[in-house]
């Protein structure tokens, strides 16, 4: 069986064996952002999924005793992880659902050792798959209504990080993937159209376009671009009146040059021959940043392709997210606990509920909680798992990604700014506001 539990920092078992020895305790953490990241005004949950299956599945072989044996840790701390499985509750934020700062995302509690074992897979996960949601959605927004693919599996930092790029982008609006095994086990949709490699490989760019129509028909799209993007144009038209003597190609993609004076022309040359209803496909450096200034500069387009910004989150590749302890067990009873430090580094003490309010059509402000407060406003975090039974039904990615576009839909406009967003309020309840002073004062007393 494959293992995942050494996915995992050193300290997590060096500290989980000495809980072992001296404080068999429940205790509750909490993951959250400090700050949301350059020009961001929300962010888009992803990732729970595949912390669900990482629960379920959680186990020490053989193999990972072995070799924490040989790295010196105690026989009795290793037959202890060789029969450990996750016990615990969790809550979490769905995904697709807005997340703000400071705002927890998934709340575990659980024996000591079993919630802090997980802290490095859940950071890893979330904060890499909320980090691509929210950019694609950033990318979809810019695009105005155009369709946007996954086109960046081979620029991913791995190939993990392109699957799970793929998922996420798709959540974040994306309307599918280039990655076949994505579409496999994600179910979303693939798309793909031809590399320059293969016009390169035939006599002249024509003989390519028609050996491709033969193989595929006309429900295709012809990269235009690998010699002469106009010359490339002209040359798709006559390949397919040449093959069909009809005016029907599905479209072109253009990867480089001047976009947007090239979409120009090229739409031109399309009308003029009669293939008015090709579409064309741009692909080649864009992000919303780029997108939203070639459509302002008048550029044309009917889909996106987009690779290595979207799948590295080029502008801003981090999140500010931390897994905090907020709760202890002290005589059979979870005490609020919190961390206190210069700057932003203070953590708000015991475990939370996130509420939030809106009217009929848009969100209007979040407040922060204690999870047995009744507040006004949706509660967001809701029961995953209990005493280590998943009782969350995950939903399709389909939903997952409907979520997502219903949730934006009521953010305020002025917090989905590409440049420059609002900041989206979010707010303390005055009893957790009580509570934070009284435990700060008493721990510098």
């Amino acid at each position: 069986m494959k293992s995942t539990a050494l996915f995992t920092d050193l300290y997590e078992l060096t500290m989980g064996q000495s809980y072992f020895e001296t404080l068999g305790v429940k205790a509750t953490f909490e993951l959250f952002v400090r700050n949301l990241p350059p020009n961001r005004g929300y962010l888009i949950a992803a990732g729970l999924e595949d912390v669900c299956k990482y629960l379920l599945n959680f186990r020490f072989v053989d193999d990972d005793i072995e070799f924490l044996k040989e790295r010196g840790f105690k026989d009795e701390f290793l037959d202890f992880l060789r029969e450990i499985r996750f016990t615990g509750d969790v809550w979490a934020i769905p995904e697709g659902e807005l997340v703000f700062q400071n705002e927890p995302m998934l709340r575990v509690t659980a024996p000591i050792i079993e919630a802090q074992l997980f802290e490095t897979f859940v950071i890893n996960t979330i904060n890499f798959q909320t980090l691509i949601a929210t950019k694609a959605s950033r990318v979809v927004s810019s695009a105005k209504g155009r369709p946007v693919i996954d086109f960046g599996s081979r620029r991913a930092h791995g190939f993990d990080a392109g699957l799970k790029a793929a998922r996420a982008s798709y959540i974040g609006g994306c309307i599918g993937t280039s990655n076949v095994l994505a579409g496999k086990l994600y179910k979303m949709p693939i798309y793909g159209t031809m590399a320059h490699s293969y016009i390169e490989a035939f006599s002249n760019e024509k003989e390519a376009f028609k050996a491709w129509l033969k193989s595929w028909g006309t429900d295709t799209i012809l990269l235009i671009d690998t010699y002469d993007t106009l010359r490339g144009v002209r040359n798709a038209i006559e390949a397919v009146k040449e093959l069909t003597g009809r005016r029907m190609l599905k479209g072109v993609r253009i990867d480089s040059g001047r976009l947007v004076n090239l979409s120009k022309e090229v739409r031109r040359i399309l009308d003029e021959a009669g293939f008015e209803a090709t579409k064309i496909f741009v692909s080649g450096g864009l992000d919303e940043y780029t997108i939203g200034d070639y459509l302002e500069e008048g550029g044309v387009a009917d889909f996106f392709g987009i690779g290595s910004s979207m799948v590295t989150s080029d502008d801003a590749p981090k999140i500010d997210i931390v897994y905090k302890l907020v709760e202890s067990e002290e005589n059979g009873k979870l005490i609020p606990k919190m961390k206190i430090a210069e700057g932003e580094k203070i953590t708000l003490p015991g475990a939370k509920q996130v509420f939030r309010i809106g009217d009929e059509d848009k969100y209007v402000r979040d407040i922060i909680g204690l999870s047995q407060e009744n507040l006004l406003g949706e509660k967001k975090l809701v029961q995953i798992f209990k005493n280590g039974e998943l009782l969350y039904k995950l939903p399709t990615l389909d939903k997952i990604r409907e979520r997502a576009q219903a949730e934006l839909r009521k953010l305020p406009d002025e917090c989905r700014r590409i440049r420059n967003p609002a900041t989206y309020p979010v707010e303390v309840s005055r009893e957790l506001l009580k509570l934070t002073e009284r435990m700060r004062k008493n721990l510098l007393a």
